[in-house]
């Protein structure tokens, strides 16, 4: 007998974190399978086909080929999971339902009486619209560039309570973009992204700056795929796999980011931790002399530091888009507010301190005859905007990338997951570490 198949279908499925979390929980036998319109329908005939995910842009295109949905696939319109009956027909749910409502819960964001926009018109679009709905939202209104209600009047709805996105706005590798300013929206007190690649969205940076209660997708995610293997596996899987897998992918996700004067150790640290932990390391100042053939002090003798700077924002913007990699970083790196949002959308940010005594000049351009207080004492503020966590290098490398490894561990609570029960105070606790 063939294998039976399991696994996600839709279009473009290389950022996708599906498999990791299907298998975290269970499914070996679930991998990817992106298709073109052409290729769906062969592909949902196939005989080995029993369980299947469904995403962009086909939960609605595989209504026809379910021979029945669940009531919550009915009443939404769209379907992302599918199971194949022991008779060979095809039944359709939805348990993206569940997933967005447990993200709401675990945010804290109640729909109850509250005006809820919902942006984007897809399938992912009409769940949100069931979900806020159910939850006993008093009015919702969906926003999408071909309704009435569009980006163009967003003024009629300045009393949205709260925001849900369902647009693939600020979604890896278009990072940055969002599909309104949350400020546009003086009352509102909830914003839910679908997107979870990048881990912080632009939408999600601007409603944390404005002190609005706010979450990613990856939360919506990982219970979706709990409540899908469900269905695929024939069983029921406690509540607590989702806080688990969720900090476990969450860790596996993120960048480690370190950032620090020149000659602190960056590099070294870097090197060391990718030994420990098994990561790319990647030195961003490396990657401008591969880029130019020019070592750093030759750019910024022939070129200038604006020059340099330039080259440094795209190696941050290019990098910064990135999972699972250890970035190291130039000293002046955070001279350019625009490299905040870069490395942080899906790091950790991590500055290494130094006794500016032991601080290396060799070959570091504007370090290397400063006086490295003043330096400091400028940068010093800027330090501390980008960083999560400040570790010194006293020791050596090797122990400073331990104690970044170990707080990487002890932040995402990826171990002490396994053994704790889902509850409110577990999901408060992880909702403050901003997974």
């Amino acid at each position: 007998m063939e294998p039976l198949l399991y696994g996600l279908i839709g279009r473009t499925l290389g950022h996708s974190y599906s498999v990791p979390i299907h298998r975290a929980l269970g499914n070996e036998a679930y991998a990817l399978y992106p298709l073109e319109p052409e290729a769906l329908g062969a592909f949902l005939t196939r005989a080995d086909v029993a369980g299947l995910n469904v995403t962009i842009p086909y939960k609605r295109n595989v209504l026809p080929y379910c021979d029945r949905l669940d009531e919550t696939a009915q009443q939404i319109g769209s379907v992302n999971t599918i199971i194949r009956e022991p008779d060979g027909s095809l039944t359709g749910y939805n348990t993206d339902a569940y997933g967005l409502t447990y993200m709401a819960n675990r945010a804290g964001i109640s729909f109850e009486g509250r005006k809820v926009v919902v942006f984007g018109g897809g399938g992912a679009s009409l769940t949100a619209q069931y979900v806020a709905n159910h939850g006993g939202a008093r009015e919702v209104v969906v926003v999408s560039r071909s309704r009435a209600d569009n980006y163009e009047n967003l003024e009629r709805h300045a009393d949205a309570e709260v925001l849900i996105n369902t647009t693939p706005l600020g979604m890896v590798p278009n990072t940055g973009e969002l599909p309104a300013d949350p400020e546009r929206f003086p009352n509102c007190a909830g914003v839910l992204d679908l997107v979870y690649n990048p881990s912080r969205t632009a939408l999600l940076f601007r409603a944390k700056e404005l002190g609005i209660s706010c979450s990613g997708g990856l939360s919506m995610l990982v219970a979706q795929a709990k409540a899908a293997e469900e269905l695929f596996l024939g069983r029921s899987i406690p509540n607590s796999a989702i806080e688990r897998v969720l900090a476990q992918t969450a860790m596996d996700m993120q960048n480690i980011v370190l950032i620090g004067m020149p000659g602190s150790g960056k590099s070294t640290v870097g090197t060391a931790l990718s030994r420990l932990c098994g990561r790319e390391c990647v030195d961003l100042d490396e990657q401008i002399v591969q880029q130019t053939g020019m070592p750093i002090p030759a750019i910024f003798a022939e070129r200038g530091e604006a020059a340099f700077r330039a080259l440094e924002r795209d190696q941050a913007e290019r990098w910064g888009k990135e999972s699972g990699k250890i970035l190291v970083t130039g000293g002046g790196i955070v001279k350019d507010e625009r490299n905040y949002y870069a490395l942080k959308q899906n790091g950790r940010v991590y500055q290494i301190e130094r006794d500016i005594a032991l601080l290396e000049r060799a070959g570091r351009p504007l370090s290397a005859n400063a006086d490295l207080a003043v330096l400091l004492r400028e940068r010093a503020p800027l330090y501390a905007r980008f960083r999560d966590v400040v570790l010194a290098n006293e020791d050596s490398a090797e122990q400073a990338a331990r104690n970044i490894w170990e707080d990487y561990h002890a932040y995402f609570g990826a171990e002490r997951a396994e053994s704790e029960p889902a509850g409110a105070a577990r999901a408060g606790d992880l909702r403050k570490s901003d997974l």
